[in-house]
């Protein structure tokens, strides 16, 4: 069988790796590291790298990533290319696929966060029913906020409002930013995936690293000064606590980044932790590395150390190009990346490694568009370049230049022709904006897609090189739809002002990128858009957008008021823009103005009368609201607008629940969960129709299977205590409205009915502390004050129990009537009365 020819790739790495000097003793250590049990005291399981920019952290790190390799390591390589903790789970799990690990779980879970991620971003918010008919969706956020509040640190409240709130006010800011979320993920899996994915994630990904059969797993974290902020306290909580599982005792993390470790969180570490600091490399290890390529003549080695200050990827680069003659070497003022290009004798490769350092990134075809070279000498060229020490292979398989030497390239080629810059930063723009459209073509919204985004970046970030008139407005307008993508990609918009500033020496673009960055990082994105708004000129309809996103993210944050007044801003701004109106329904129906609601959506449905999304939202106001007529027209048109959804027909079929149409109201309800079978709300609302009917195994059923993907959702847990409690199960029945009032203490009709399952069980005290307790919270509780008169007369406390019963009388007095025989019986001595 013939031997199968190595791929262009690995000879690349091959090569490279040969030439790789220096770093001796940072290598023993890391391959000794292998050879203990992780049990061995001399054993090591964090690596930490740091040093200045063109020290060599890149090359070390990649050189102990094959160092790992060769042991049998599982590895995989994260930078700042993941922008958050769940996109460097998903390049962990991409890079183990490759290797023939597959982690199928966690991306299932990382699809569904993606999903979820894109829905909560741009689908409607409608509210639901999750505590009574009476009080209705408005009232939804509440019990999973307050959950989140019980179950410490679950609400996500960050920056100075967090250290500025009571327990109250917290409860207050958790409810309406979960609230906008629970009207559209019913699951609590769901719901976990938008509010804190690593929650759900870390559990997956550390249970599928267990069961791995590689001997060793080993990730490697570059550019940690950048992605530490959010990689560092999930690695911390991964690797110390088991509050997401346990970590295989096998697993080896290496990090480098320009500065230690944190102390605070790392230093009570040290027995398990190795720091590698970096110095540039010393006069032994430059010699050698010149000696390894065949640079040898004194002077040339000479003036080569005096040139690079010992900096590895300098003396790298300028090694390979094996440099002989040390009489072009000038002026020590010029940059060294100068010095070294002119001792690259093929013009080619020179003009090559100038052009291609223009874009942020390279892959083949943006290496085609940047290089002016005849087609037959593509292949070979992109091989050089690949091959060259300042270029390493970041994520997604993209290629950059090392910051070191691609600084002074682009100082040198600017000031070398600006006119020659500013047309080729030009072609590079529109290369990037032809394979933009042609990605868009076909999507409905381009902004929820992430090669779109990449090319839209990509985009302006050279029309900003390019000087172009309108390029900071132009993008400065971006910013806006980048914030509704949510704060990754914000601050990944601000990073392009901030690299066309620095690249293209413009003081205003580089100041607008810093002054967003320091706003989403210190107070996020609404203070962001915030400083936009004041300072930029927008047009109108670009300024009712920010007043949209805004909005919504002041409307996460609690701050109600001032949502309402973005969103009144944005309706002003752009009175045809029927989102405005959709936005401004969401946060009238948190406030309980669901007329205003209404108004709203009549507005936006005015506007924009094929959009199915607005019916069924205005449906579910009108059913809120109590218009059932209403509500079952817009609702029959949503699904005729959309069949697919299952949110319309799961609104009408509780629509019919409630007008006594069980027929009706099952056929949707059935209809809905099998559109989505997950649909906790509709298996809750289904479990009435079962209640109604008085079929008690089923309606039990549902509620079971409602729990099992919304655990935390205390209407459901009161709607099967009462079940329970009317199958005579009482003690399970408490149970059940323990957890509900741990969850919602304000939960009036679980008092209740907790009382009755009490009075039951003989635990006459506790009975009618929650009895009193619901009373106090709804004077006029008619069914608690017969549940008390009740448990008054089993207490023969007369006088009390005939003070209930004419109370009932006063309020209801069909009310008695509709006594049970039991009830009645016991109460006889007072009715007689």
């Amino acid at each position: 069988m013939a031997q199968a020819r190595p791929s262009l790739q690995e000879l690349i790495r091959q090569r490279s790796r040969a030439g790789f000097v220096g770093r001796s003793a940072e290598r023993a250590a890391f391959r000794a590291n292998f050879g203990t049990e992780p049990h061995d005291e001399r054993h090591r399981f964090r690596f930490h790298v740091h040093g200045n920019a063109g020290v060599g952290k890149t090359f070390l790190l990649r050189e102990l990533e094959q160092i790992a390799r060769e042991r049998g390591a599982l590895t995989a390589y994260v930078d700042d290319s993941a922008g958050s903790v769940p996109e460097a789970m998903a390049e962990i799990s991409r890079q183990f696929a490759a290797q023939g690990r597959r982690l199928k779980e966690l991306d299932r879970l990382l699809a569904a966060h993606r999903e979820r991620r894109h829905e909560a971003e741009l689908a409607a918010l409608a509210v639901l029913d999750t505590q009574s008919e009476e009080t209705g969706p408005s009232a939804g956020g509440r019990f999973v906020a307050r959950a989140g509040v019980v179950a410490a640190g679950m609400v996500p409240v960050v920056g100075p409002l967090a250290g500025m709130l009571d327990a109250e006010q917290l409860a207050g800011v958790a409810d309406r930013l979960r609230a906008s979320l629970i009207a559209r993920f019913r699951n609590h899996e769901d719901l976990q995936l938008v509010l804190a994915p690593e929650q759900v994630l870390s559990p997956v990904l550390l249970r599928e690293l267990s069961d791995t059969d590689a001997p060793w797993i080993a990730l490697f974290l570059d550019t940690y000064e950048r992605t530490g902020p959010y990689l560092d306290p999930w690695l911390h909580e991964t690797m110390t606590t088991d509050r997401h599982g346990a970590m295989p005792a096998t697993t080896v993390v290496v990090s480098a980044g320009r500065t230690p470790l944190d102390p605070v969180r790392w230093g009570g570490l040290a027995d398990f932790v190795a720091d590698f600091p970096l110095a540039p490399f010393t006069e032994p290890e430059a010699r050698g590395l010149l000696a390894a390529k065949g640079v040898t003549a004194e002077p040339v080695v000479t003036e080569v150390l005096r040139l690079t200050g010992g900096l590895p990827v300098l003396v790298s680069t300028l090694a390979e190009s094996r440099p002989t003659d040390p009489d072009d070497v000038g002026d020590p003022s010029a940059t060294a990346v100068d010095r070294f290009l002119k001792w690259e004798e093929d013009p080619v490769h020179r003009s090559a490694a100038l052009a291609c350092a223009l874009p942020r990134w390279l892959d083949g075809d943006v290496f085609r568009a940047a290089v002016d070279c005849p087609a037959e000498e593509q292949e070979p060229l992109w091989a050089w370049l690949r091959g060259m020490p300042f270029v390493s292979e970041r994520g997604g398989g993209r290629l950059r230049y090392h910051d070191v030497v691609r600084a002074p390239m682009l100082r040198a080629e600017r000031r070398r022709s600006p006119r020659g810059w500013a047309q080729r930063h030009r072609h590079l723009a529109g290369t990037f904006r032809q394979w933009r459209e042609e990605t868009g073509r076909d999507l409905a919204d381009p902004w929820s897609d992430d090669t779109w985004r990449d090319l839209r970046q990509a985009e302006c970030y050279h029309l900003l090189c390019a000087g172009e008139r309108e390029a900071l407005h132009e993008v400065l307008g971006d910013f806006v739809p980048a914030c509704g993508a949510g704060e990754v990609m914000a601050v990944r918009w601000a990073r392009v002002l901030v690299d066309a500033g620095q690249d293209a020496d413009l003081p205003a673009v580089s100041a607008w990128g810093t002054d967003l960055t320091a706003a989403l990082h210190t107070e996020g994105v609404a203070s962001a858009l915030g400083l936009l708004l004041r300072r930029a000129v927008l047009d109108a309809p670009t300024q009712a957008r920010a007043r949209l996103v805004r909005g919504d993210e002041l409307r996460g944050e609690g701050a109600s008021a001032q949502a309402l007044a973005e969103y009144d801003q944005a309706v002003a701004l752009d009175p045809d823009l029927a989102l405005a109106y959709r936005h401004r329904s969401g946060i009238r129906g948190d406030l309980g103005d669901h007329d205003g609601a209404i108004a709203d959506l009549d507005r936006a449905v005015a506007l924009d009368p094929d959009n199915a999304w607005y019916l069924a939202l205005r449906g579910e106001h009108h059913r809120i609201a109590g218009h059932d007529a209403e509500a079952i027209r817009d609702l029959t048109e949503a699904i005729r607008l959309d069949p697919a959804s299952a949110f319309a027909p799961a609104s009408r079929g509780a629509t019919y629940e409630r007008a006594g149409d069980l027929d009706a109201a099952l056929a949707d309800l059935d209809r809905a969960l099998d559109l989505d079978p997950d649909y906790a709300w509709v298996l809750a609302r289904r479990a009435r129709v079962w209640r109604a009917r008085g079929d008690s195994r089923r309606q039990l059923s549902d509620l079971d299977r409602a729990l099992e993907r919304n655990p935390d959702w205390p209407w459901a847990r009161c709607e099967r205590g009462d079940a329970l409690r009317a199958a005579g199960r009482d003690e399970e029945a408490v149970a059940d409205l323990d957890v509900a009032l741990a969850l919602d203490p304000a939960y009036t009709s679980a008092y209740a009915s907790r009382g009755a399952s009490l009075t039951k069980l003989g635990r006459h005290a506790e009975a009618l502390a929650d009895l009193n307790r619901a009373l106090e919270m709804r004077p006029g509780y008619v069914w608690a004050l017969c549940r008390r008169a009740v448990l008054h007369a089993v207490t023969e406390r007369w006088a009390e129990a005939r003070a209930d019963v004419e109370r009932i009388s006063a309020l209801n007095s069909e009310a008695l009537e509709r006594l049970s025989d039991t009830d009645r019986a016991v109460l006889a001595p007072t009715l007689a009365g």
